[in-house]
């Protein structure tokens, strides 16, 4: 599952690493980003080899290695080049002791990197920015996924993503086991408070998003019991019950007996998520996943 998700991403990464690649290193229009462009790393003598290796310095799931492959990449052309293409050229070579939604130990080794030290040096923050931060997300996630474990209840993310992360960090709380919600405004109907205002109700809102897109899912958004029987009564897919209490909740599982699907949000905070979940919802979901990021600390350090 992970693999197919990164190959829908192999565009979207790449596009990403350039970006960042330029912010670092001031490369301007369509220039390509170059090592030769980190002025300290120019302090280095030229073509001078190095091994280098990055640990995290505390417990995690680890997510990002598509996005440090990529910054080393296009850093070092001579990566994506055959053996025997790569012959003359001085290679950077990455070894990975761990992959994408493992969970490792404070301390561990997650890979090696042997190649022309400037390059090393010039690709680093890029490529740690990016690990740190996707593991950030995946570990926080894991830890709202072991609250629910026991329980049919499934967490979900939210749009509520960094700027410019988006389909990162929906693939870092796939590694954590976490479940995509929409993706973004296109893939899936959520129809909130101002929606149902602009459309003059919810039946209306509902029935106008059929008619638009049949083959969507319509999720809709209520803030009481009368809502919901208008949601369900309209043909709602799913109902977003929004800062329900957990007394509120129970009925609204014995009113919907099934009719649709039930996600709850509204300040999900890891200590009441076993409390919301032993209610019979079918989702949780959480903008803190994505959001609330603590990246996770990593060092790199020459041998």
């Amino acid at each position: 599952m992970l693999n197919a998700q990164l190959e829908k991403l192999q565009q979207d990464i790449s596009k990403t690493i350039s970006w960042a690649l330029c912010e670092d290193l001031g490369a301007v229009g369509n220039a390509t980003p170059q090592a030769s462009q980190d002025i300290t790393a120019m302090l280095i003598p030229e073509n001078e080899q190095a091994v280098a290796t990055v640990i995290t310095r505390e417990d995690c799931i680890v997510c990002g290695v598509a996005w440090v492959n990529e910054v080393f990449k296009q850093l070092d052309a001579s990566l994506s080049c055959t053996d025997e293409q790569a012959t003359n050229a001085l290679p950077t070579r990455i070894t990975w002791f761990v992959n994408d939604g493992e969970s490792v130990a404070a301390n561990s080794t997650l890979f090696e990197l042997e190649g022309d030290a400037r390059t090393l040096l010039t690709g680093e923050r890029v490529a740690l920015n990016f690990l740190q931060t996707l593991s950030g997300t995946a570990t926080l996630t894991s830890k709202y996924v072991k609250e629910l474990a026991g329980s049919n209840t499934k967490l979900l993310d939210t749009r509520k993503t960094l700027p410019g992360l988006r389909s990162a960090q929906k693939y870092a709380v796939l590694c954590g086991g976490g479940v995509n919600h929409r993706i973004g405004l296109f893939d899936a109907f959520l129809i909130k408070e101002n929606h149902i205002a602009a459309c003059g109700g919810i039946s209306q809102a509902v029935a106008t998003a059929k008619s638009n897109h049949s083959d969507k899912t319509v999720e809709v958004e209520v803030e009481s019991l009368d809502e919901l029987e208008q949601a369900l009564n309209a043909g709602a897919d799913i109902i977003m019950l929004d800062n329900f209490s957990p007394a509120m909740i129970e009925q609204a599982v014995t009113a919907t007996r099934g009719k649709a699907k039930l996600e709850v949000s509204g300040n999900m905070t890891i200590e009441i998520l076993q409390e919301y979940a032993k209610a019979g919802v079918d989702y949780i979901s959480s903008g803190a996943l994505t959001k609330h990021v603590n990246a996770i600390d990593l060092s790199m350090r020459f041998k």
